[in-house]
């Protein structure tokens, strides 16, 4: 018996929350915050197939035109051709761990220590720019964006290591 007057209780209270203004304005917070998760997760699943696919067309590109990168690799570094390799398998390996979300954290920092093992590559190309990398013509200004654009990349990757 007691359970039931707890329950009818709390039906009451319910009931009287919910149909004061006050609840109202409660209630359309609730929603607007509703709302804006959605959005929140709607833009963060956008983010994360252009990671991914870019991640990917970028390893994959790696063996489509090899040529390309093995003039940005930086003379100090042995073994071009293994670099290169490496350097698209895990561009490939991380966008594909990046798609389930029990692997995305080790693949967003994953992308990050790959990240800063390329300043190297991005250097090089700021000091022998312009040059010729495939079909593209690396001038200074693009050598710079490209440098700049590492930081951006990592904090993007890093966002999709929140859950």
């Amino acid at each position: 018996m007691s359970r039931i007057c707890q329950t009818d209780g709390f039906r009451m209270i319910i009931n009287n929350v919910f149909s004061s203004k006050k609840s109202h304005i409660f209630t359309i917070f609730f929603i607007n915050q509703s709302i804006e998760q959605l959005k929140m997760r709607i833009l963060k699943n956008i983010s994360l197939t252009i990671l991914v696919i870019g991640y990917l067309v970028a390893g994959a590109n790696h063996f489509i035109h090899p040529q390309g990168y093995y003039r940005i690799i930086p003379s100090y570094l042995p073994y071009p051709v293994l670099l290169n390799v490496l350097a698209g398998f895990f561009e490939i390996l991380f966008a594909l761990l990046l798609i389930r979300p029990k692997t995305r954290k080790v693949a967003s920092y994953g992308i990050i220590l790959m990240l800063i093992a390329f300043v190297p590559v991005h250097v090089t190309m700021l000091m022998e720019s312009p040059l010729k990398v495939g079909d593209l013509l690396v001038t200074p200004a693009i050598a710079w964006i490209r440098l700049l654009l590492q930081p951006v990349l990592m904090l993007w990757a890093w966002w999709h290591s929140k859950l």
